[in-house]
């Protein structure tokens, strides 16, 4: 009798060490993610900037502060250069930070948003990871036509078909 009392007595031991108690319930489980109607994705913005001798085009992704961009076109900006990487400009207002990664490593093409300065930044040069650097999207054709020195005017829209 005292071995099958100990066989007993060693799955009760262990149901006890769990935490088990007879009559408790499952925890819940976790519900879907809902998708709010002004967060429903969207398809990737086509865009131009158009400069006094060239017209880029290319396309916003489909982030949170990408959309907050987009509905801020039409843009005129003077586009001024920075370090001989980059041409910036100040936005009417700051981009929302939501969802978006610590930082990025841009290539020539990327258009982002410099979050510590609240300014665009379109790179016509590849540069280094850049915390609070926040991508929008790429110019798919014509960034050679940044490389000119000094400021440039230019007019960013979206692409209407």
């Amino acid at each position: 009798m005292p071995k099958r009392l100990s066989i007993v007595t060693v799955p009760i031991l262990v149901i006890a060490g769990l935490g088990f108690e007879a009559g408790s319930q499952s925890p819940p489980r976790p519900q879907p993610a809902r998708i709010m109607p002004d967060e429903t994705p969207i398809m990737a913005t086509e865009i131009r900037i158009i400069l006094a001798d060239a017209v880029l085009t290319g396309t916003l992704n489909d982030s949170k502060a990408a959309r907050e961009f987009a509905a801020m076109l039409p843009l005129t900006l003077t586009l001024e250069d920075y370090g001989s990487t980059e041409k910036i400009s100040n936005l009417p207002h700051r981009l929302t930070r939501d969802g978006a990664p610590a930082g990025y490593a841009p290539s020539a093409g990327d258009i982002t948003f410099y979050s510590p300065w609240g300014n665009l930044a379109v790179f016509y040069h590849d540069f280094h990871y850049s915390a609070g650097l926040i991508p929008l999207g790429r110019i798919e054709a014509g960034v050679e036509a940044l490389r000119q020195p000094g400021a440039i005017t230019a007019r960013i829209e979206l692409e209407v078909e």
